[in-house]
This record gives C-alpha cells, structure tokens and sequence, in this order.
C-alpha cells in the first residue's frame, strides 16, 4: 500500500493490517525455509516495506497524542 492509503486509515484498521501481513510474512517465510520457492519473492521485500510504514504511523501517532 501506498503512503497516502496508510495515513488516510484509522489507527485500528493499521493495526489489524499490520497484523494480516505479519501473518502474510510468515507463511511466506515459511514456503522458503522448507525449501519451495515463492510465487513473487519481490512480495516479501514489499511487505516488509509496508509494516515498516505502518509502524512509523502508529509512532508518530503515538507522539502526537
């Protein structure tokens, strides 16, 4: 997701999106630690990217309040 769609979320909804790509994360970590290659490796890199921003707006929002 974009920058913009993220900041235009309520906190409650970033916080469920973070934890459905923390599951996303997993099973993907998973098919490679078994040894199966991923659909799209370059989905792994993007979700990381997207926690990451996710968790830099729960900060921030954190600060403000």
């Amino acid at each position: 997701m974009k920058q913009k769609e993220l900041k235009a979320l309520p906190k409650t909804e970033l916080e469920n999106k973070r934890a459905e790509l923390y599951k996303e994360l997993m099973k993907e970590n998973a098919q490679i630690a078994i040894g199966t290659l991923p659909k799209n490796p370059g989905k792994i890199r993007l979700t990381k990217k997207t926690i990451a921003r996710i968790n830099t707006l729960l900060a921030e929002a954190d600060k403000k309040a």
